[in-house]
């Protein structure tokens, strides 16, 4: 894990592209895989649902961070949208705030098929992996969807800038 003391969109004398990244702006999320010992997961914004028979998840991820191994390793994966509560479950699964016991001690999960599902979650899909290849400094991921839920969203966590907003 490392833990930054800087924040990545501070100020002006980072990379342009890197600030119009932040700039956009996303729903947090976070896609889990594995089970027991072997769970992972990783906070990711970068990334987009395309419609399509199936639908799909493409997804732009730290290729060495352990859940591309492990996705990698298992091809099944588990993505849920997180609320308003959940920004230190975030910054904990994106490596840039501590987590004593590890990650998965942060929160209850539901073990599934695809990997671990955070309990209570109401927005998620299970995955399987299409493709997996490097994209500029990022692992890309191609993910179909299995199946997905929709339920009630009443304060969806966003990042932009560098900062988490809950919309409503």
């Amino acid at each position: 894990m490392t833990i930054h003391a800087e924040h990545p969109f501070a100020d002006s004398s980072r990379e342009a592209a890197r600030q119009l990244r932040g700039r956009l702006g996303g729903r947090v999320t976070l896609l889990t895989a594995g089970e027991g010992r072997e769970r992972a997961g990783w906070t990711v914004s970068s990334l987009a649902v395309v419609g399509g028979d199936p639908w799909r998840v493409v997804a732009f991820l730290d290729p060495d961070c352990d859940f591309v191994e492990r996705v990698e390793q298992s091809g099944r994966a588990v993505l849920q949208l997180l609320d308003g509560g959940h920004q230190y479950l975030a910054d904990a699964f994106a490596g840039t705030a501590p987590a004593p016991g590890g990650v998965f001690t942060l929160a209850d999960w539901e073990q599934t098929a695809y990997g671990p599902r955070l309990a209570g979650a109401q927005n998620w899909a299970t995955l399987e992996l299409e493709s997996a290849t490097d994209l500029g400094w990022s692992r890309q991921l191609v993910l179909a969807v299995v199946e997905a839920g929709a339920g009630e969203d009443p304060a969806p966590l966003h990042h932009v800038r560098g900062r988490y907003r809950v919309l409503d």
